[in-house]
């Protein structure tokens, strides 16, 4: 904790101006190695930049107060109705007072419209959970086909509430997805691309990075040939060609795009930018490069930007898997050093990959 308090302070000195060269040198540094403490700045900076604005604020609405109490607006009205030359003399007169006084309405407005708006896109940062409450779903897809009667055995009977795409990270049945797809979930079920259903339950949670690792347990559920892609640990660069797959409708669907930005929104180095329109139902879907790694997880859209999408990036995923003990994920999951799609034309690596795509249900 005092760590933790010790390092907030230096980032505020940071950020103030305070530190010396060489100090701030050495904390540019360790941005650059440590992405958390790089987020940690981000979000100070943030916060910082929004405590100036509403000072702002507030300092031009007490400016324009002193200058509207140097106007006797009462006895400017008397003098004014009667005579109409009179508006003349007096703006003549009082042309300063009065200009002074715009310019403050001017600049508050402004002001106000600026933060306002700024807190708006701000808010626009949409995560991309869909609410499949009042769709009406074929049954047959929501469970698995089972050669029994038994109620208790064919899983949900009403329709989920909310879902999401996920993927495999293992052969025996770790997913990996978005915090905020399961979030508050009573029982979660995950569906192939065959329409198989299988009951799952949460085994991680990271809401600060928003991931969460699934683990299927149905005994119906046959383990997964080996994974047709790896995780990748590299950067990409702005301009490389990305794709995901995701179920925004109860059949998967292709994404195609490009990084747009090595960081997310408002500066997250958690996360990529990349220009790929998404809908409710892409969240927890695998991001890919031009040669079938998977780079990052689809999280969420800017609502006012065409093709603003953002990812988290890859890394985060495997921290979430190394927080579960190794025994129980089987086959020791590592980045890649060399990928099984590799070389294959985009329409055969999602003929791989689809398999491997899972539609999340969420029940609660």
């Amino acid at each position: 904790m005092k760590n933790d308090i010790e390092l907030d302070v230096i980032i505020d000195d940071y950020l103030q101006g305070r530190l010396s060269a060489a100090e701030a040198e050495a904390l540019e540094q360790l941005r650059i190695n440590d992405p958390l403490i790089d987020h940690k700045v981000v979000t100070q900076k943030a916060f910082l930049d929004s405590l100036k604005q509403y000072g702002d604020r507030l300092s031009l609405q007490q400016q324009m107060e002193r200058a509207h109490l140097q106007l006797d607006v009462a006895s400017l009205s008397e003098q004014l109705k009667p005579r109409t030359s009179y508006v003349v003399k007096l703006w003549r007169k009082n042309k300063s007072a009065f200009a002074v006084a715009a310019a403050f309405l001017l600049l508050t407005l402004s002001s106000i419209y600026s933060i306002q708006h700024s807190t708006f896109q701000n808010g626009t940062y949409e995560v991309m959970r869909r609410e499949i409450t009042n769709i009406k779903n074929n049954q047959n897809k929501l469970v698995r086909t089972i050669n029994s009667n038994s109620k208790e055995e064919l899983g949900p009977i009403k329709n989920a509430k909310f879902g999401g795409t996920g993927f495999a990270l293992t052969a025996n049945g770790y997913l990996c997805t978005n915090f905020h797809v399961i979030r508050d979930a009573d029982s979660v079920y995950v569906q192939n691309n065959k329409g198989e259903s299988f009951q799952a339950k949460v085994v991680y949670r990271d809401q600060q990075y928003d991931i969460a690792i699934l683990k299927i347990t149905d005994e119906a559920f046959t383990p997964l040939a080996n994974l047709p892609y790896k995780l990748k640990d590299n950067n990409l660069g702005m301009g490389e060609n990305v794709y995901t797959l995701g179920y925004p409708k109860d059949d998967a669907v292709l994404g195609e795009g490009y990084i747009s930005s090595k960081t997310g929104h408002a500066g997250d180095t958690t996360q990529y930018q990349v220009s790929i329109p998404i809908n409710p139902g892409n969240s927890g879907g695998p991001l890919l490069d031009n040669y079938g790694n998977i780079i990052g997880v689809i999280t969420a859209k800017e609502n006012q930007v065409d093709g603003a999408t953002f990812a988290i990036k890859s890394r985060y995923i495997m921290d979430a898997l190394n927080a579960i003990p190794q025994d129980s994920l089987g086959k020791k999951v590592v980045f890649a050093k060399k990928n099984p799609l590799q070389g294959l034309n985009r329409t055969k690596q999602i003929d791989k990959i689809e398999n491997y795509v899972y539609m999340i249900k969420v029940y609660n």
